[in-house]
């Protein structure tokens, strides 16, 4: 099934408070253009530096997931990334005016509204997925804390949380898909223990808190001075713990709150692997150091598959389309058609082959004595091939010529010889609109990658 990317119609500020900094900020969603991502604009800096969701960028997490690129700092964004996620978006510009965002209720309750309010929209390309085939794991060996990630249709998340105390104890919570986070996990509060929370005020590092953004669970019993820090702290005259071990003025929304604000937190951190999953993730005892790192292995796992991945198919199978059929529809003929056979296609990419012989009219002079297949002819078969792909969505292929109109990337990274079969997979860009097709085009030859291009075709009737 192939989705498209979304973003929201128009841009949609909010204001609040950074927990950690006490700042106010503003912040605004902007759209963004097709494949650009998430990304964070400090306009309160010279030049409006930008730092991208990116995993890579993660320098702290001890209160929060914090990213840095160039010395520009953005404090916790994981409720934001969370929601955006929630929200089924894939381009978005956050534009703040200060550090950190704001902390609002603790939860994503108020981004998801807002993101709503600007509407969402769907976007001429094609959203890119990773698709889990075996289980891929991070332990945190100092706190026990691992996430993994196992083979499954759907993005799936589970959390596993033990805080080893009587007040909260242990809690676990699922999402089984994606279109369910506003309703079950995004007006899942922050929260914190008494202990933690002593120490933050302490050391000055919580400046934005209030009994409304945080659930304080009370693991210990509370001094008269520490009363006092947290009446001044939140600007109360009176605080007092209620029967269920948490400070008061607030009510939980679930019995499993923590747990599925952690699942949250997942999301969020899971985020800056800048690709959507195909798999379900268990995290046990998850926290934002495990979540960034297993993000950082993610992404970097992507990134050598996709650069190395070579597809696999069964060349013994009846072929989707033989040479016949091909000429059926490609208007070109020997000596210049390339493809031997289609082996599949779908509305979004087609696989092709070629089998590569020294009888080919281009060895006699390329070279005499060294016969090397030119990176030109190789350019050319990747796009009689994604030629077939754009030539089936007419009803009369025959009455219509095919033309390049831009070669962009073009890469040649190995040598395709006398002997070699030629694997041409070809990926839509963009969907195709007015006959024009704009690609991805990839050949492989002896398991290796040898030449890539991003290629944009258009046919024409012929006149």
């Amino acid at each position: 099934m192939t989705v498209k990317q979304n973003t929201i119609s128009k841009e949609i500020s909010l204001s609040g408070v950074g927990l950690h900094t006490g700042k106010e900020v503003k912040m605004t969603f902007k759209p963004a253009p097709i494949n650009s991502g998430f990304s964070f604009v400090r306009i309160d800096l010279e030049g409006a530096p930008v730092i991208e969701a990116d995993a890579n960028y993660v320098v702290n997490t001890q209160r929060g997931t914090n990213l840095e690129k160039l010395g520009v700092k953005i404090q916790t964004p994981e409720h934001v990334l969370a929601a955006l996620i929630g929200c089924d978006l894939d381009n978005v510009t956050i534009e703040l005016d200060s550090s950190e965002l704001p902390i609002m209720d603790g939860s994503s309750k108020y981004f998801v509204q807002a993101l709503e309010d600007a509407g969402i929209v769907e976007q001429e390309a094609y959203r890119n997925y990773y698709t889990v085939k075996e289980i891929i794991s991070f332990t945190d060996e100092t706190t026990g804390s691992e996430i993994i990630v196992m083979p499954s249709d759907e993005y799936q998340i589970t959390t596993m949380v033990d805080f080893g105390t009587k007040v909260l104890g242990t809690q676990n919570a699922t999402l089984k898909n994606i279109s369910d986070f506003k309703k079950e996990i995004s007006e899942s509060r922050t929260f914190s223990f008494l202990h933690e929370l002593e120490s933050l005020l302490d050391n000055g590092l919580i400046k934005g808190g209030d009994l409304n953004n945080a659930i304080v669970y009370v693991d210990k019993d509370i001094s008269e001075s520490t009363m006092e820090n947290l009446k001044k702290a939140f600007g109360k005259d009176k605080i007092t713990v209620k029967p269920n071990g948490i400070l008061d003025n607030l009510t939980l929304h679930y019995p499993n709150e923590a747990a599925r604000h952690k699942l949250l937190d997942v999301i969020g951190d899971l985020a800056l692997i800048g690709t959507r999953i195909k798999g379900k993730v268990i995290a046990n005892k998850p926290g934002h150091f495990v979540n960034t790192q297993f993000a950082k292995k993610m992404a970097k796992l992507i990134k050598i598959e996709q650069r190395n991945h070579v597809p696999a198919y069964d060349l013994n199978l009846e072929p989707l389309m033989d040479i016949h059929k091909i000429m059926n529809i490609l208007p070109h003929r020997p000596p210049f058609l390339f493809l031997d056979r289609i082996i599949e296609m779908s509305d979004n990419h087609i696989v092709g082959m070629k089998n590569v012989t020294m009888n080919e009219s281009f060895f006699v002079g390329h070279f005499p004595g060294a016969p090397v297949m030119p990176g030109v002819i190789i350019v050319e078969a990747m796009a009689q091939t994604g030629g077939i792909l754009v030539l089936s969505t007419v009803p009369d292929p025959e009455n219509y010529l095919t033309y390049f109109m831009k070669i962009d990337n073009v890469k040649f990274k190995h040598k395709v010889l006398p002997g070699d079969t030629l694997l041409f997979k070809c990926e839509l860009i963009t969907p195709i609109r007015r006959g024009i097709c704009h690609m991805q085009a990839n050949a492989y030859a002896n398991g290796k990658l040898v030449a890539e291009a991003e290629l944009m075709a258009q046919i024409a009737k012929k006149q």
